[in-house]
Formats: C-alpha cells, sequence, structure tokens
C-alpha cells in the first residue's frame, strides 16, 4: 500500500469496534482503515459495508479486511478484540479470558514491525492496556487506553441533564477504573468556567445530596444499558474516535485515558483513567491536580483493586 498516508488498524469488528469504524469514517480525517477479524469473513463484509457510504463521508477512505502484515505502516492500532460483558457481570471478571486475546493480539501486531501508537477499548480497559504494554515492549507514552473517557462524557451529560446546560459546556473527570470503583473529581468540575460546587451552593434548587445520584448513574450506566439492550457501542466508540483524532492532529488535548502512572497522585506503575496531555506521540503528560484528600483516597483505592485483579493474570 502507499506510505505517507493516515492508516488506522482495527483488531475487533465486534460492537465497539464497528462503531468506532462508523464514527471515524462519518468525521474524517484518516485516508485509511484496516479492519482485522479472527473472522476474516466478518472484517470483509463489514469493509464492503462501510465502503458503501463512502460516497457521503467527508473524506475518501480506502477500506479493507486485511491482515496483522497491514499493521508495520499504521499510525495507531486499536484493539477491541475480546469477549463480551455478561449481563451481571463486572468488566474485571473479564480479565482473564480477555488478557490471553490481548497479547496473542499484540504480539502479531508487533511482528508486523509496528511502531505507532497501540490504543486498547477491550475490556476491563486498564488492565489490559497494562498488558498490551508489557506484551509489545512500546514506551508507556504509545500505549494508551480508553481510559474513563466513556465515563467523564456520561458524567457531562448527567450533570448537563441536571442544570439544563450544553453538556459540552461542563468540564470535569471521572478518574481511575473503568468500572464499579471510578471517582469523580467533584473539586475540578466547572459549567463554563463556574465550579459546580458553587453553582450548588449559590442556587436553592440544587443540592450537594444529588451529586451522589449523578455519581451512580455514571457507574452504573453500563449495566442499565446490557439489561436492555446486551452491550454499550455507541459511546465508546465515539469516544475511541475523539482519542484517535486527538493523536493524528497532534492536539495536544487533554483526555481522561487509561494512562501510565509513574508517581502522579502518589501512584505508580499502573495504567488507570487519568487526565492526560494528548498529541501525535501518544501521551505528553499527565496530570497530577491537587485533589481533596477524599478524592485522592478514592482513587487509591480503586488502583489497589486494579493491581489485585492485575496480578491474576501477569
Amino acid at each position: 500500500m502507499k506510505s505517507g498516508v493516515r492508516r488506522v488498524v482495527l483488531v475487533g469488528t465486534g460492537f465497539v469496534g464497528m462503531s468506532f469504524a462508523y464514527s471515524i469514517i462519518n468525521q474524517g480525517g484518516i485516508e485509511e482503515l484496516v479492519l482485522i477479524d479472527v473472522n476474516h469473513d466478518k472484517a470483509e463484509g463489514e469493509a464492503m459495508d462501510l465502503s458503501h457510504g463512502i460516497a457521503f463521508a467527508p473524506d475518501k477512505t480506502e477500506i479493507w479486511a486485511g491482515t496483522y502484515a497491514d499493521c508495520g505502516t499504521a499510525d495507531i492500532v486499536v484493539v477491541s478484540a475480546g469477549v463480551n460483558q455478561q449481563p451481571g457481570e463486572t468488566r474485571l471478571a473479564l480479565v482473564e479470558r480477555n488478557a490471553k486475546i490481548m497479547r496473542d493480539v499484540v504480539k502479531n501486531v508487533m511482528k508486523s514491525g509496528f511502531n505507532g501508537i497501540l490504543l486498547i477499548a477491550s475490556n476491563p480497559v486498564d488492565v489490559l492496556t497494562y498488558v498490551a504494554w508489557q506484551e509489545s515492549g512500546l514506551s508507556r507514552h504509545r500505549v494508551i487506553g480508553t481510559g474513563t473517557t466513556l465515563d467523564t462524557a456520561r458524567l457531562r451529560h448527567e450533570i448537563g441533564k441536571y442544570l439544563n446546560v450544553d453538556p459540552r459546556n461542563v468540564h470535569g473527570y471521572i478518574v481511575g477504573e473503568h468500572g464499579d470503583t471510578e471517582t469523580p473529581l467533584w473539586s475540578h468540575t466547572t459549567v463554563g468556567v463556574k465550579p459546580l460546587l458553587d453553582i450548588i451552593q449559590d442556587d436553592p434548587q440544587y443540592k450537594f445530596e444529588d451529586l451522589e445520584q449523578i455519581y451512580v448513574n455514571v457507574r452504573d450506566a453500563a449495566y442499565h444499558i446490557i439489561d436492555r439492550k446486551r452491550a454499550t457501542y455507541y459511546g465508546i466508540g465515539m469516544c475511541t474516535t475523539r482519542i484517535v483524532k486527538a493523536i493524528l492532529n497532534d492536539e495536544n488535548c487533554v483526555l481522561p485515558v487509561s494512562a501510565y502512572l509513574n508517581g502522579q497522585y502518589g501512584i505508580k506503575d499502573i495504567f488507570t483513567g487519568v487526565p492526560a496531555i494528548i498529541n501525535r506521540n501518544g501521551v505528553r503528560e499527565v496530570y497530577n491536580l491537587n485533589i481533596t484528600k477524599e478524592e485522592r483516597d478514592q482513587l487509591h483505592k480503586s488502583v489497589d483493586i486494579l493491581r489485585e485483579t492485575l496480578q491474576t493474570v501477569l
């Protein structure tokens, strides 16, 4: 194939992978999209289906079902391969099955001579990002998980609904595990430039107690969706697109991805969801925010649980 073009490879053409593929094609910004799946026929069918809509996409993109050899000149390899979360199953319970799949995938990707950015969207994402980093041998800055980008988007949606404001003007972060122990940083949540806590303090129609329900709605969103439609995929597909575009466009933007901590927040040697600056080289910097003691304790608790789970697959 041609060199010097923006090539993204997607490994895993399930609901999450194809939601990302559909999103990135419709938003534009890439020239080649390669689909890889253990079921090659499915990858071919998905590539054909997407290709038929290119006449209405913002950019001309070549799409095909490929092999791991196509990763050699890719800018980004997105991994969404793995088994689905079942009703009532936590993301962490998926770990042993999906860790083996992740190792096999990354091993094959690296055999191609791949030297780009590895973006992990498979669950449990924090644990599997660490597994992918170890297997790849890449610098920790070039292995990224989707982290709490979706949780943060859900938080912004819930706050926007509560205050009746555009969620795009809500700024705040969920940190820690993409899962049951995630924690919101209320101390750093603003609407426009006004702190959320000040808004609640100043307006009697809002109550501090309501923040707990907002958090619960965010934390348990996946379970509610799975109960109703068996899987979540559109939201994470759009989040993955956002990260890919931030990398390819060298944006230096701040996103709450699963990044390697090396002392930030008093935590070392783990990948977890934290605000980080993302550019063409991956993670440029992890923000070390001045958070409250309660927020720090919750983040440490979340990381401790992730570390216990990680030990079972190392």
